[in-house]
């Protein structure tokens, strides 16, 4: 089961078992010069950092592409690196890009994601994940390792940065930063994905208390400063941001979190319309395609493929009221 960016199968629950998230990926990396990285893995193809030959594929339903997207808008690589968006539905094969005419992505030439992938590596055996990006000439997946896309878009594609682009990993946090975002990956990101596709009780009652303890702390983190590493936005604050606007709409029923809603949590609600109303983060969001993903990909825990209507989106708009503290 593969789900992380977001696979293509479709069924999620193993009976009597906690959720294991894949988490093998192409561990391809686009580097200036294709030099060698001083952070991560090292362990794939090295790729040159070269404007107009790359595509991220994503999809605004998914939460793991969701970070991609928004790293990109908040750099200003759009005309760098091309973007397209697959559907917020797939089938067990693969996303697919019915949201453009005819179902064809008009860069790639394909109607599934598996095509770029397969192009590459024809018997390639897990998960067709978003976010993943694409040789355009050659129509050939490069990586789908989620957390090192959205880390080299800031640290190899920095001559290609829009003046006045945030410092999403400043060296003077990057140790304290990185610790953060492991327990917000752990607890929270994957958090959420535990407590929905646990297959007994006690993987979900295990699940529900180590999310609820960690929103805990973000809700005491966040009372006092308005990002979570201080004064401004980083990509731990991006990394969060993609799930606390899902909350709401999916996890508190879809998956069981239900202690409360976010809109219970006054720091937590209050940061998370703070980042939802700054330019790169909102304008990302697509409420519609959200919950159309999960309820009607996600069978095993909604056999009946109803889409809920509420809450309405309007609230997100709302003043945050934080600017005082930073």
């Amino acid at each position: 089961m593969s789900d992380s960016g977001e696979g293509q199968d479709t069924s999620y629950v193993e009976k009597g078992k906690g959720f294991d998230r894949d988490m093998n990926y192409i561990p391809d990396r686009i580097t200036q010069d294709a030099r060698t990285p001083e952070h991560g893995p090292v362990g794939g193809e090295l790729w040159p950092v070269e404007p107009g030959r790359y595509r991220l594929v994503a999809a605004a339903a998914c939460p793991w592409a969701n970070r991609a997207i928004i790293v990109r808008e908040l750099l200003g690589l759009e005309d760098v690196i091309s973007l397209g968006l697959a559907g917020p539905t797939h089938d067990q094969r693969s996303w697919t890009f019915d949201l453009d005419p005819g179902g064809v992505d008009p860069v790639l030439g394909i109607e599934r994601l598996q095509q770029a992938y397969f192009a590459r590596f024809p018997d390639y055996p897990r998960g067709i994940t978003v976010p993943a990006i694409v040789e355009e000439s050659s129509g050939k997946v490069v990586t789908n390792d989620f957390p090192w896309i959205t880390h080299d878009l800031f640290f190899e594609w920095r001559d290609f940065h829009k003046d006045g682009a945030p410092n999403l990993w400043p060296d003077d946090l990057r140790d304290e930063m990185e610790e953060v975002m492991e327990r917000v990956f752990t607890e929270v990101n994957n958090g959420v994905y535990r407590c929905g596709f646990a297959g007994s009780q006690e993987a979900y009652d295990g699940a529900y208390d180590r999310l609820w303890t960690a929103m805990d702390w973000l809700e005491e983190r966040l009372t006092d400063r308005r990002y979570l590493m201080g004064d401004a936005v980083t990509e731990a604050d991006v990394r969060l941001f993609t799930t606390l606007v899902r909350f709401d709409a999916v996890y508190h029923g879809h998956f069981k979190c239900n202690r409360n809603k976010l809109t219970e949590m006054p720091a937590l609600w209050g940061y998370a319309r703070d980042l939802f109303q700054t330019p790169g983060f909102g304008d990302t969001i697509d409420f519609d395609q959200i919950k159309k993903h999960y309820y009607v990909v996600h069978r095993d825990i909604n056999p009946s493929g109803i889409v809920p209507q509420g809450p309405e989106p309007e609230v997100w708009l709302t003043p945050h009221g934080r600017e005082h503290l930073g």
